[in-house]
């Protein structure tokens, strides 16, 4: 299973649209995901024993997503997910209120 089946797995019914990188639909609230960073997570005999995979979630939403972000730490952490930071941000250009979300995940 790829990183972004994982993730797609962790938020199956969160109650809001999930997309990779981009959403184009027409809801309020909505969530995004990339991976930031792919690296390795440890060597022995000169090989890779692992990956971290470094995966941004945001939460985007014109009302208060406090109750959506508490649900989707949950589920990523109950998916085996690590919080490595969060972020308040507001995308004045957009009107539109964003949460970052970024965990680790080793494989």
């Amino acid at each position: 299973m790829s990183i972004n089946e994982k993730v797609m797995a962790a938020l199956a019914g969160v109650g809001v649209p999930v997309r990779f990188q981009h959403y184009s639909g027409d809801a309020q609230t909505y969530i995004t995901f990339f991976t930031y960073l792919d690296r390795p997570a440890g060597y022995a005999d000169d090989r890779e024993l692992g990956t971290g995979n470094y995966v941004q979630v945001d939460v985007w939403s014109k009302k208060d997503y406090g109750k959506l972000v508490e649900a989707v730490h949950k589920k990523m952490l109950a998916a085996g997910f690590v919080k490595q930071s969060f972020y308040d941000l507001y995308e004045e250009e957009l009107k539109i209120y964003h949460k970052a979300m970024r965990f680790l995940k080793e494989v």
